[in-house]
Parts: C-alpha cells; sequence; structure tokens
C-alpha cells in the first residue's frame, strides 16, 4: 500500500485561540516566551486592513502588486504576487517600537535578478520541491524522473524556475474572524523543472489579532508526482539590517536531525542531537556553538540543516521552534503539521547585497526556519514520503506566532 502525506484538513490556524495556547502550555516553551504570546494589546477592528499597489514590473514585461495585510494590533505583512515573496513582517517590540523583521530586498530587481542569481529566496514561497533532490533524479512508481539541476549536481528549491519566480493569482479572504488574509494560487504544468502531473497550488497568508501569521499550503495533482512546499523568510527579531542573530536563543523540539554529506544530501540516518552542536532542546544562544568543529557544522558552514519535529502524525500542529530576541525582546515560535524543519543561518550571505535598510547582509545576520518534509526524500524509503497521487490533497498548516517578552523601558 502506497504511502500518502497527503493530511485531512486541518483547522486554519486561525481558528485555534484556545488549543494554540494548549499546545504552548504543554510544549517545552519557557514560561516568559508564553506570557510574550499573550501580551497583545486590545485589537482596533477598524484598523484591521488589506490593500494593494504596484511594486514594478519584470523583465518579462509582467505587473507585480505588492499586498498589505494589517491586522487590529498594528502589525502588519507585506507580500508581493511575484513568487508570494513576504517582503516585511512589521511588528512590535517591548517598547512598541514597530519593525520590519524579515530581510529582502528595497526594489523588484533584487528579488528577480540579485536572489536569484545567488540563490537566496528571500521571503520566497518554495515547490515544487523545497531543499535538495540528489543529482536532480528520482524514482517514481518505477520510472526514472530526472528535475532541472541547479545546485549542482542538484536540483534545489524546484529548479532554476520553481514557485519562487511565478506570478501568483492573488485575491482578499472573506469571512474571517478577528484576522485578514489573502489566497494566492498557482497552476504548474505537468513536466515543469522536469516534475510530472499538473499541480494545482493555493495558499493562504491570514493574520489575525493576536500577532499570528498562518501559512496554508494545499495542493492537487492529476498524475503521480512529488512535493515539498514551504517559505524562506530569514528572521531577524532586531530588524533588518540590524546584524547578526547570533545573541538570538533558540530552541528545537526535536530529539534527532538527518546529518548530510559534503553535497547536503542526507545520509539517510536518524541521527540524535544529544552531545552535538545541533542540541536546542534546552535553550541556547544561536552563536554560542556556531564554530563548532563538528563535521556537521563545517558542511553547512554553520546550521542548514533539518530537524525531526517530535510527534508528526501529519495532522496536529506542534511546536516546532522558539526564537527570542534578548535586546527587543521580541518572540517568534514556529509550530506545524510538517514534519520537519530546516533551520539556515543565512551561511551564503557575503556583504554582496544590501537590504532596504542600506546595510549590507552578511553571515548569521538572519535565521531561516523552514518547515517542510525531509531533504531528498524521494530518494529515502524510510523517510516520510513526499509522493501526491491523483484523488490526494496536499494540505499542511504553519503559523508564526510573534510576541514580546520582558518588561518595557522606563521613560
Amino acid at each position: 500500500m502506497t504511502r500518502s502525506f497527503a493530511a485531512p484538513m486541518p483547522r486554519p490556524a486561525y481558528t485555534l485561540a484556545r488549543s494554540g495556547r494548549s499546545l504552548l502550555a504543554r510544549s517545552m516553551i519557557s514560561l516568559g516566551a508564553l506570557a510574550a504570546c499573550m501580551m497583545i494589546s486590545t485589537p482596533d477592528a477598524s484598523a484591521r486592513a488589506f490593500d494593494s499597489k504596484a511594486f514594478g514590473t519584470l523583465s518579462s514585461g509582467q505587473k507585480v502588486q505588492r499586498y498589505t495585510l494589517r491586522n487590529g494590533n498594528g502589525m502588519s505583512v507585506q507580500f508581493l504576487s511575484y513568487g508570494g515573496i513576504i517582503t516585511a513582517i512589521n511588528v512590535p517590540d517591548r517598547n512598541g517600537r514597530v519593525a520590519n523583521v524579515v530581510l529582502g530586498f528595497a526594489k523588484l530587481d533584487g528579488y528577480e535578478t540579485d536572489s536569484a542569481h545567488a540563490n537566496i529566496y528571500f521571503g520566497a514561497l518554495i515547490g515544487r520541491y523545497a531543499n535538495r533532490l540528489a543529482n536532480g533524479t528520482f524514482v517514481l512508481d518505477g520510472q526514472t524522473i530526472h528535475t532541472t539541476v541547479n545546485n549542482p549536481p542538484n536540483t534545489l528549491h524546484g529548479g532554476l524556475v520553481g514557485f519562487d519566480k511565478k506570478i501568483w493569482q492573488v485575491r482578499k479572504l472573506s469571512g474571517l474572524s478577528h484576522a485578514v488574509g489573502a489566497e494566492l494560487t498557482l497552476t504548474s504544468p505537468d513536466g515543469e523543472e522536469g516534475f510530472p502531473g499538473t499541480l494545482h497550488v493555493t495558499v493562504d497568508y491570514v493574520l489575525d489579532d493576536s500577532n499570528r501569521l498562518s501559512i496554508r499550503y494545499r495542493a492537487t495533482t492529476d498524475r503521480p508526482t512529488v512535493l515539498n512546499l514551504t517559505n524562506h523568510s530569514y528572521f531577524n527579531l532586531s530588524g533588518e539590517g540590524s546584524g547578526s542573530i547570533e545573541n538570538h536563543t533558540l530552541q528545537i523540539n526535536a530529539d534527532t536531525f538527518t546529518p548530510v554529506d559534503h553535497a547536503a544530501i542526507p545520509t539517510g540516518q536518524i541521527a540524535p542531537v544529544g552531545s552535538t552542536p545541533l542540541d536546542f532542546r534546552t535553550p541556547h544562544r544561536i552563536g554560542e556553538r556556531l564554530r563548532d568543529n563538528h563535521p556537521q557544522m563545517l558542511i553547512g558552514r554553520g546550521y542548514d540543516h533539518n530537524w525531526i519535529i517530535n510527534g508528526y502524525d501529519g495532522r496536529t500542529q506542534r511546536l516546532a521552534a522558539t526564537v527570542t530576541d534578548p535586546a527587543s525582546g521580541r518572540t517568534l515560535s514556529v509550530s506545524t503539521t510538517q514534519p520537519g524543519i530546516q533551520v539556515y543561518t543565512s551561511n551564503s550571505l557575503d556583504g554582496t547585497y544590501a537590504g532596504p535598510s542600506g546595510q549590507a547582509y552578511r553571515q548569521t545576520d538572519a535565521i531561516a526556519l523552514e518547515t517542510q518534509h525531509y531533504p531528498d526524500s524521494p530518494n529515502h524509503p524510510a523517510f516520510p514520503t513526499t509522493t501526491l497521487r491523483p484523488g490526494e490533497a496536499f494540505d499542511h498548516t504553519t503559523t508564526f506566532q510573534f510576541g514580546v517578552t520582558g518588561a518595557a523601558a522606563t521613560q
């Protein structure tokens, strides 16, 4: 019997206020971060908004729109029709000062040209297959499939023209309670980047009044295929352009991870995190062991690994990771129905590119928290399957809960 990773339809994250708090209470998250999630002022419904404006024109002549979701607490999320790219997440710190906490570019050309050239993927929706496929090859139902190799010798994040480089159709979601949201849709034709099947994809971005951003991914296919979807936002809770995240603390709800070889492909082993610099079962400063000489750290030039989130059943959102910035007091807790999370400390940023702040981006200037299935799963039968078949529905949700911790500074 073929395994399926198609999950029963989860309740949308923006209806999970009670169960979300219960999950946090049962989780490993610290009491301080739990309190932070609850430190939300009374929402102003009149401030809730959805709007759009022109952001530029691609070299192909296609027009790109930038959309803004704004909740009743002064938090906002901006994204593009191009790649579904999240360009800004504006959230308050412990003193109420609002700042953008994701990296990106000031102009469209940065996303179309610079990001593509350097494989940066700032804020983008990733597909058809997030992370790597070894040698751009896998076997599906006895047929060898070859996908476009764009990160030799592997296929990375869907190939040369992945979902991050597509124009998505966007419409406002209606009927949401205490939230504002958008639906993004895309059809990927059979054979695109070598992947079989015509794929219909829907992604919902929903921002609620508890300062929680929910991303729900759904897809169907007309032929057997493989699928792995995520978002590739780079977070710096001190604010975009503020420098290194080495003093952020990180906690990951994972006892094991998938070690990789020198091509960043999983070896197939499931390894314990204990006694390694990848052990974040209790909070650690990100920079504490970043320069450790453990072989896995040298391969990735820092953290660039898939942790196996505890308690995966394909349906239940579990806490995956919590990040806290002691300087601003901002916190971020990530929950997901997915089995893994790729944590990446922006190891390839080398000062070549600058963001909207005018500051150049360098290694460790952000952390990416990519919830997903494991890298190269089609070539590892023991990993949770990424096969999607006609009549099945891919349906996974990830939520990013923003908050603050610590007392506000006195004036």
